[in-house]
């Protein structure tokens, strides 16, 4: 989960050096849309087999456009007037779209918790592997994202728009003097990191089984940390630093106790970044003075 929200910080950041902080507010809406799908097209704890299946990936897909549009939708109308401006002028817009989307959250369901149906038994063991207990939660969450981000990386690196891409993160205004339509791709980086951070809503609905409006504000912080640890920029650096933070997030919160968690969390991005600042797969870039 942490690494799908993640790729959306680090795509973002890539192309226009923005630090998005309204994206996991973003996945919180995508749990939301999930969530009212999932009653909407009638899925119950009684359903199973190839409805189950066929059904989730209907309500899969329909968060992934919804978070994708809207995501394009802040970039345009929030994000693209201030391209020229100082970077300080587009990261307080981010802040304030995160409260404007908490707040649509907030009107959406409520304050409270809100309890999603279980339907794929998400805590129930599946199997087990080197003593390790692998649940349907976590198949779940590795049959969708696995894939997704394969596709991902398959298609920035070989599609003509992911070379775009690319050449507008490197060089935006060489990039228009060779005939790329750099508004375009940017807003089509936006589309895809909240293609990802719809999945991830799904995921998360699913895997606890609970929504809330403020769940966008942790998410954030803890995938952004990891796309920071992973090398920000780097797409596979985001998806390595999500795994690590989440299997440090469940060591220290069965060993340790979960109130300690985010510090240790934390104190391990410190020391990553105090013997390699660029992150475990960035790489070390001087400005153009």
């Amino acid at each position: 989960i942490w690494a799908l929200i993640a790729i959306g910080y680090t795509l973002v950041y890539g192309i226009i050096e923005l630090i998005n902080f309204a994206h996991g507010d973003l996945f919180m809406i995508g749990s939301f849309v999930a969530f009212g799908m999932l009653g909407a097209i009638g899925l119950t704890t009684e359903t199973s087999g190839i409805t189950l299946f066929g059904g989730l990936l209907v309500v899969l897909v329909i968060a992934m456009i919804a978070c994708g549009t809207l995501n394009t939708m802040i970039e345009r109308v929030a994000y693209r007037p201030l391209r020229g401006a100082p970077k300080l002028a587009p990261l307080i817009t981010a802040v304030g779209f995160s409260f404007i989307l908490q707040n649509v959250g907030l009107l959406w369901l409520g304050g409270s918790h809100t309890s999603v149906p279980d339907l794929i038994d998400s805590q129930d063991t599946r199997f087990t592997f080197l003593g390790i207990s692998i649940s349907n939660g976590d198949v779940l969450a590795a049959v969708v994202t696995i894939p997704l981000v394969i596709v991902l990386v398959r298609f920035i690196s070989q599609s003509r728009i992911g070379r775009a891409m690319r050449a507008t993160a490197q060089d935006p205004e060489a990039a228009r003097l060779m005939g790329i339509n750099v508004d375009t791709t940017i807003s089509f980086t936006f589309l895809l990191g909240g293609l990802m951070a719809g999945a991830a809503g799904l995921i998360s609905a699913l895997y606890q089984t609970d929504v809330w409006f403020f769940s966008g504000f942790v998410a954030g912080l803890l995938s952004f940390t990891a796309a920071v640890m992973g090398g920000i920029g780097n797409l596979k650096g985001a998806v390595l630093g999500g795994l690590i933070i989440g299997v440090i997030q469940q060591i220290s919160d069965n060993r340790i106790g979960t109130e300690w968690t985010a510090a240790i969390v934390f104190a391990y991005l410190v020391l990553i970044l105090v013997f390699r600042p660029q992150g475990l797969l960035g790489e070390q870039t001087r400005e153009a003075g």
